[in-house]
């Protein structure tokens, strides 16, 4: 038997990334978690332009089984990363983004502030995070332990034996 596909696209969401001026240190760890649970991992970036946003999201869902976008999840005008992902998304999965904030919030209360949404595109799992890098492992955190089973559950049937 063929080993299951585990494929992931990290997408880092940020003007000054995407410009070229500032290190991708959130999509960095979030593609090394991934690539160290055995996914591969492709990466992309772009601004925090809605359009952008929502073009790559379309252009790979259904390529991979996840997708992880990082940044734009805040307040700011130019957070537009759940504005752009929301109405793609076929299934919505609430409790992942509920449990990344309530973790952050351990460690900063303005955790619960972030924006992110979760939900299935195309049978992909798309995932919002923020763009800090602790807010990222915090993610992983709640993610990778349910990561397969969410792989195999959108793929299909599964017994609950």
């Amino acid at each position: 038997m063929s080993e299951p596909l585990r494929r992931a696209l990290v997408v880092t969401v940020s003007d000054s990334v995407s410009a070229g001026t500032r290190e991708d240190r959130s999509g960095a760890l979030a593609a090394a978690a991934l690539q160290a649970h055995g996914w591969t991992v492709s990466r992309a970036t772009v601004a925090d332009e809605r359009a952008e946003i929502e073009a790559v999201l379309l252009a790979h869902a259904g390529t991979v089984e996840v997708i992880l976008t990082t940044g734009g999840t805040g307040l700011t005008p130019r957070d537009v990363t759940p504005d752009a992902t929301a109405p793609l998304l076929e299934r919505l999965i609430p409790g992942i983004p509920e449990a990344i904030r309530m973790l952050g919030r351990s460690q900063t209360p303005a955790a619960i502030l972030s924006r992110g949404v979760a939900g299935v595109l195309k049978g992909s799992l798309v995932v919002n995070l923020p763009g800090g890098s602790g807010a990222v492992r915090d993610g992983l955190a709640i993610l990778l332990p349910v990561l397969e089973h969410a792989r195999e559950t959108i793929a299909g049937p599964v017994s609950h034996d």
